[in-house]
């Protein structure tokens, strides 16, 4: 054990080390990935109005501004959780070049991914204030706890991207079940319909689904100035527990990722 956390000691620091590497690398991924468009990165910005506006005004029962906000804040934090684990399954068979032909760490791989998401993410949010500012939504305190709330699923997030990472590398058809099941999770996670306590189905698909916490963590404080606590103790737990297993599946297979791709 203590052989494993210094094996995944030393590879996270020395992909901290080699911050500068991932940090140019993640900036010219989202630059190359709109290299020859007219608008650039901005599509990033229309592609989040055009699922809000979907979401919106497709599936709002009644047209409502808190409809809009509870979508915007929602779709905010989906988008940034479904791109992390969608990309982190075919994240080291996608570097694979790299893998073999250099000597970086895996974390850099990881945070690679983790800042592009965040860029990303970043997007999103500007597209998240702008209709929150049409939704004239009201800034409380509570907004406080939504911050936090982001603040831990970022901290989350590498640790996630890992653990798909290796999944993807030890188990290939993972890529094709991990792809299917977000599809499917983005209908059974509250993203654009709401619970109001009742049973069945619905409320199976709520109080079981884990992307409801970190949704609600986030988005209760804005919508309604409420604060889950229960959101932020499951987060928190899941947070740990996920850093905790990333550390030993680096720890114990970082070397041989390179021999499998």
């Amino acid at each position: 054990m203590h052989r494993i956390l210094a094996n995944a000691w030393a590879d996270m620091a020395a992909g901290y080390a080699r911050r500068r590497v991932w940090i140019t690398l993640a900036t010219e991924d989202i630059g190359d990935q709109h290299r020859r468009t007219t608008l650039g990165p901005l599509w990033l910005l229309i592609n989040y109005f055009a699922f809000a506006a979907t979401f919106i005004f497709v599936f709002a029962p009644a047209p409502s501004a808190q409809f809009a906000i509870y979508v915007a804040t929602g779709l905010l934090v989906w988008n940034y959780m479904n791109d992390s684990i969608s990309q982190a399954v075919t994240l080291f068979e996608r570097e694979q070049s790299f893998i073999r032909g250099t000597n970086l760490p895996l974390s850099a791989y990881v945070m690679r991914v983790t800042l592009q998401n965040v860029i990303r993410g970043l997007y999103a949010v500007f597209g998240c204030a702008v209709i929150l500012v049409f939704a004239q939504v009201n800034i409380t305190p509570a907004w406080l706890w939504a911050g936090l709330g982001l603040v831990i699923i970022l901290v989350c997030s590498p640790a996630v991207v890992a653990l798909f990472g290796f999944l993807g590398v030890f188990f290939p058809d993972s890529q094709f079940i991990v792809t299917n099941l977000m599809r499917v999770a983005m209908f059974a996670t509250p993203l654009f319909w709401t619970h109001e306590g009742e049973g069945g189905l619905r409320g199976a698909l709520y109080y079981w689904n884990p992307f409801t916490y970190f949704l609600d963590m986030v988005r209760q404080p804005i919508v309604d100035g409420t604060v889950h606590w229960s959101s932020f103790a499951f987060s928190i737990v899941f947070t740990l527990v996920v850093w905790a297993l990333a550390v030993l599946m680096l720890g114990a297979y970082r070397k041989k990722v390179a021999l499998i791709v």
